[in-house]
């Protein structure tokens, strides 16, 4: 790890008159207490922070202190965190916050080794709420920061090794200043989130480090900081089956406790993919049951490690008196298809406000609002949608 290539104070001066002339409002920073910086930071772990502002305010209103997250019910929860993705946050934060009472006596501890200690708090979250929330003059080290650090320095280690991540850390520490650490840690932040940025041309021109920046100088900031490839993601192939009832109704289920997306609600599926021949073949032994299927649009989610590529189809049933003994008897004779323990009949309003359902079925849960215009095209169920 090289050293700085400039003095610190300049450097100092320097980010923290840029960061308060040009940072960005978010309304965690308008009031930084320390539930708030928390529940922020984990919101923008893999997320825009476009995205979290709207989500930010509607789990604060619902969710305002450590005790009333600690109480809350799991499906309330993932509701709250529908779309964000990465569910495991969500559930990390209700176990953090029981352990925050049980062991801190309700509030959230104002050090970083005792932050570390919660579920979903790692070095960088530990960190950013140290110094943001209680002014502690340890670093936070996260991407963004990395790349800033790589370029000017003109660091062309692989910052997905820790050792390089350890390193620049140390650095960090020796630059922070004794007053203003919250702001330090955050104009550091925002400068790889607006300046130097990951992809595309970095805008050397508006940075305020282009002085001092190795990299902009030897002409080398797009091709660091270095990154070693990720392995190639699996490809996993789902037929999505959106199984609706005359009353407009759609069948989902509850994912087991365990693995990929675990205790959220999903559309039952195929764990391949198949045309719609096939799908009509497979449903044969039931077709008594079924009004119509439909095809729906292809989708595909990624995941870190696996990308799901998914095509899916309308199953509409005849009638509402067949729909519970076709959910209970019915369906468990199609060997293909899962089915877990626990479903039920949604309406499109339960669907908004009671179950969770992951981002990764998205295409398939806007098809949903197109059934009443599938019905009427189709002349299904005689009108009575």
């Amino acid at each position: 790890m090289k050293t700085l290539p400039f003095d610190v104070l300049p450097f100092q001066k320097n980010i923290l008159d840029w960061y308060h002339a040009n940072k960005r409002y978010m309304p965690w920073r308008e009031d930084p207490t320390p539930y708030h910086v928390w529940i922020s930071e984990i919101m923008l772990q893999q997320t825009r922070v476009e995205a979290v502002r709207e989500y930010y305010a509607r789990f604060i209103q619902t969710l305002p202190d450590i005790y009333s997250l600690s109480q809350v019910e799991g499906d309330v929860l993932h509701k709250l965190w529908e779309g964000l993705g990465y569910y495991n946050r969500a559930k990390n934060l209700k176990k953090a916050a029981q352990q925050i009472i049980t062991d801190f006596g309700g509030e959230l501890p104002n050090t970083y080794n005792e932050l570390i200690t919660l579920p979903g708090i790692g070095p960088y979250t530990a960190g950013a709420i140290a110094s943001i929330a209680f002014r502690q003059p340890v670093p936070a080290v996260d991407g963004n920061v990395m790349r800033v650090i790589a370029r000017i320095t003109g660091d062309d280690s692989d910052i997905t090794e820790n050792k390089t991540k350890q390193a620049m850390t140390n650095l960090v520490q020796q630059i922070i200043p004794v007053t203003e650490v919250h702001h330090f840690n955050q104009a550091l932040m925002e400068l790889g989130a607006i300046i130097c940025l990951p992809n595309g041309e970095p805008k050397c021109s508006q940075c305020p480090m282009s002085t001092m920046c190795i990299a902009y100088h030897a002409g080398t900031q797009n091709e660091l900081p270095v990154k070693k490839k990720k392995n190639a993601r699996k490809i996993e192939e789902k037929t999505i089956l959106l199984f609706v009832d005359d009353r407009e109704h759609v069948l989902i289920q509850k994912r087991e406790q365990k693995g990929l997306l675990h205790g959220l609600w999903e559309f039952p599926s195929l764990s391949y993919s198949v045309s719609l021949e096939e799908c009509q073949s497979l449903f044969a032994p039931i077709s008594a049951s079924i009004k119509k299927i439909v095809p729906l649009p292809s989708s595909k989610h990624i995941f870190t490690h696996i990308e799901w590529k998914m095509n899916g189809y309308f199953v509409f049933l005849n009638d509402k008196k067949t729909s519970d003994i076709f959910r209970t008897s019915l369906l468990p004779t199609i060997s293909e298809l899962y089915l877990s323990s626990d479903t039920v009949w949604a309406t499109k309003e339960e669907l908004q406000k009671v179950y969770p359902i992951p981002t990764a079925f998205k295409t398939y849960r806007n098809a949903l609002e197109e059934t009443g215009r599938q019905v009427k095209q189709l002349n299904l169920f005689d009108g009575s949608w």
